[in-house]
């Protein structure tokens, strides 16, 4: 991700929902331009952080291993504005993944409060077998995602915590290895 429109993970259940927390702030960039005068969260950047929230309950469910997009939002439906101050929690919950791709529900609370509802689709991208570039560097993605606190909260359905995949660990124990060689 090269934008990150959500802070940090509140809770994690592998295959099942993710909420993360966004906090609307006035020190974001676009808040002073949408609108001049009446700075609100673009709905737009409400849908990304939902899609970020999903995205990565959808990857994780195959262990980050799946090129995973957003394929196409299905429904949206806005209650009100998110303003600066404004903390945002984003709700994700699995209702079908399959080798093609994956559908999810997802609800931004500010409190109690119902902000927005979402359907997305989610694809996978055929496997690159011959093209070895990749989307994210594994090891920095790992830090994306030590940053986030995935793995602080996340569990698997039995209640267990989440292991980080052992690609992303070789990843960066290599990063770590290289970075101490220089």
């Amino acid at each position: 991700m090269r934008w990150f429109w959500i802070d940090h993970f509140v809770e994690f259940e592998t295959g099942r929902t993710a909420a993360a927390v966004k906090n609307v702030s006035l020190a974001e960039e676009h808040l002073h331009d949408h609108f001049l005068g009446f700075a609100v969260m673009p709905s737009s950047l409400v849908i990304e952080g939902l899609a970020q929230t999903g995205g990565l309950l959808v990857g994780e469910h195959y262990q980050f291993n799946e090129r995973v997009v957003l394929a196409k939002v299905s429904r949206a439906s806005f209650h009100f504005m998110a303003r600066p101050g404004d903390s945002l929690t984003y709700q994700a919950t699995m209702q079908d993944i399959n080798e093609n791709g994956a559908m999810v529900a997802g609800t931004s609370h500010m409190g109690d409060r119902l902000q927005a509802e979402i359907d997305l689709v989610f694809a996978h991208l055929p496997s690159r077998e011959n093209d070895e570039r990749e989307l994210f560097d594994p090891a920095d993605f790992l830090a994306m995602l030590r940053l986030l606190r995935l793995y602080d909260v996340g569990r698997q359905s039995d209640g267990s915590p989440l292991t980080i995949p052992a690609h992303l660990l070789q990843a960066e124990q290599a990063m770590e290895a290289a970075t101490d060689l220089n």
